[in-house]
């Protein structure tokens, strides 16, 4: 620690990323990236786009992008934020949309940068613990007269348990909150759910947060984006305006583009992903796993007879990476991403000696 270092620096607990590991031919399913490489038609923009341009600066208005978006999902380009991946969107959402004089609520088991940007942000935050079967309970998220709220947050499907929440609980609780923002982070909702983005027209507090990282193969690129009332939206702009005015380079704007134009390599992929999710559900279940209903590219799983950080360590051991959170509520579950079938039968086949061994 430096003495150069404000009082913010001392005080934060940065996020930490799922583990990239420099070796190699290690199976991978450790942090949610897609299984198949990106569009083609990606790379050919990309490709492109790769030209005497790049001496200049991108649009910084990523009108393409924006236009693209909003067509896609039948809104006005003004309801279009988009950002360096959406990690960067929802810092900018935390900075300048969250009320600060108010506790923020999400739930307590849920994506670990939530807390990270309360630190970085000086935002006053409440965790609601998800019920027994670690599912959100859209009752706890209604206010009291003595519990003010700045804000709500969550993912959905939710992160790191995979589970879903329907279009009706999200309204209830937006019905509920009408005076606050309510933002539905939906990183993998393309594996298995019913985006809330129908839902902006009525609700002018929604806003929802999207990435290319998952569903669109382009972990790399870091494009994210949000869609909500033009009025939130024009307060995001004002905010990344002051911070960065150019978050998405031309290569970025180029191959996100194309990638919501090639519908048939997304509908191809995703479905893949959903199809050896339950196959490997069901292989699992059948070595003795409990097995989280997942609607992710991932599963959240754990074996009644076995400890998880056994397990993990177990399997790194043997080339196969997943992740284990140490969190106290869910130290027994293991995340894994859903790959290609191989490498599932790989994991399968580290899995049976271990068990035999810690059973």
């Amino acid at each position: 620690m430096s003495r150069f270092w404000s009082e913010t620096t001392q005080n934060l607990t940065p996020y930490v990323p799922g583990e990239q590991p420099k070796i190699a031919n290690l199976i991978k399913l450790n942090t949610n990236e897609h299984p198949h490489g990106p569009s083609a038609q990606v790379i050919e923009a990309i490709q492109a786009a790769t030209s005497d341009a790049l001496r200049l600066y991108p649009d910084p208005e990523a009108t393409a992008l924006k236009q693209t978006l909003a067509s896609y999902y039948q809104v006005k380009p003004e309801q279009v934020f988009v950002g360096n991946g959406s990690d960067e969107v929802l810092g900018h959402i935390f900075q300048g949309l969250l009320k600060h004089e108010a506790p923020l609520l999400f739930p307590d088991i849920s994506y670990s940068f939530y807390p990270v940007y309360c630190g970085l942000y000086g935002i006053n935050y409440r965790p609601v613990p998800l019920d027994d079967e670690l599912c959100l309970c859209p009752q706890d998220y209604m206010p009291g007269p003595d519990q003010p709220v700045g804000g709500i947050i969550f993912p959905n499907p939710n992160a790191p348990t995979g589970r879903l929440l329907a279009l009706t609980a999200i309204e209830q609780i937006l019905n509920a909150n009408p005076d606050v923002v309510v933002v539905v982070d939906e990183a993998y909702i393309d594996f298995g759910g019913e985006s809330a983005i129908s839902l902006v027209s009525r609700y002018p507090n929604l806003l929802v947060v999207q990435t290319l990282s998952k569903s669109r193969a382009l972990a790399g690129l870091r494009v994210g984006f949000a869609i909500g009332d033009a009025h939130l939206i024009e307060g995001l702009e004002r905010v990344k305006n002051s911070f960065n005015s150019y978050p998405l380079d031309r290569l970025a704007i180029a191959g996100a583009v194309a990638a919501f134009k090639d519908t048939a390599w997304f509908e191809k992929t995703r479905q893949d992903v959903i199809s050896w999710r339950e196959t490997l559900t069901a292989d699992l279940q059948a070595l003795g796993f409990e097995v989280l209903p997942s609607a992710a590219n991932f599963i959240f799983v754990r074996h009644p007879e076995c400890d998880a950080g056994e397990l993990a360590a177990g399997l790194r051991e043997q080339g196969v990476i997943v992740r284990h959170f140490k969190q106290a509520r869910i130290q027994q579950y293991l995340r894994i991403t859903i790959g290609w079938p191989e490498q599932h039968k790989a994991l399968l086949s580290a899995l049976k000696p271990l068990l035999s061994r810690l059973v």
